[in-house]
């Protein structure tokens, strides 16, 4: 299951998820990119998302609008749904109009992969190489990465910092994957406060020492952050 969450009341960029990309709302472009994959239901802070994606044919839920975090939001989706503990529950962001579909597969993959592992944990995420100069933008996240492909850190910040040995920047993709036993898992943990610091939910799990399997994908999209990033994608469809 693929599930987006939707948050009308963005406070950088209002309204941000309706904006016209195309002549498509941008939840539902985002909707539309990955629908052939597995079953969609956006999860939303407000009717007007709702309404919206039901005209477009895709199923839309109203959510509370008091979640801290999207994936606040997804797990109360997915407890709604009565979704089995077992199942893989795919968060595609709203506002990633640009997600590649076989960025989500292989993401999908690699979580059954360790599903089969029986490990008690189940977090992943998707992360491509940068260069140096897109790794300086703080709206692009960064992520440093262990010998086994797992998260260490997620940063804003230029991470590693290069002291002349050759530095290689990871760009963070914004899907995460958990089962739903998992993801009720991580809403229960506390908050982190280097999750508020650099305003990112998933340094959470890091913080309580959880394990996030990063899968490498060749991705040329980009999330829609800022109000220069819309025109960029309003052009491309032009």
């Amino acid at each position: 299951m693929i599930i987006i969450p939707a948050r009308l009341a963005s406070t950088r960029f209002p309204q941000k998820v309706l904006a016209d990309i195309g002549g498509l709302p941008m939840v539902v472009r985002t909707a539309q990119r990955v629908s052939h994959l597995d079953r969609i239901v956006v999860a939303a802070d407000d009717e007007l998302i709702v309404k919206t994606c039901k005209e477009y044919g895709i199923e839309a839920m109203l959510t509370s609008t008091t979640h801290k975090s999207g994936t606040d939001r997804i797990h109360e989706c997915a407890s709604i749904l009565e979704v089995d503990d077992d199942e893989i529950i795919i968060n595609v962001q709203a506002d990633e109009p640009f997600i590649e579909p076989e960025a989500v597969k292989s993401l999908m993959k690699k979580l059954k992969t360790i599903q089969e592992s029986h490990e008690p944990f189940i977090m992943g995420s998707c992360y491509n190489a940068i260069n140096a100069e897109s790794a300086q933008d703080p709206n692009l996240v960064k992520v440093v990465l262990d010998d086994k492909e797992n998260a260490i850190y997620f940063s804003r910040s230029l991470i590693p910092y290069n002291q002349g040995a050759g530095a290689k920047y990871f760009g963070h993709i914004g899907i995460y994957g958990f089962t739903k036993k998992s993801l009720s898992e991580f809403c229960s943990l506390n908050d982190a406060p280097i999750e508020d610091i650099e305003k990112l939910e998933q340094l959470r799990a890091i913080y309580h020492q959880k394990k996030i399997a990063m899968v490498k994908v060749a991705s040329t999209g980009f999330g829609i952050d800022t109000k220069e990033d819309l025109a960029r994608a309003v052009e491309i469809f032009l």
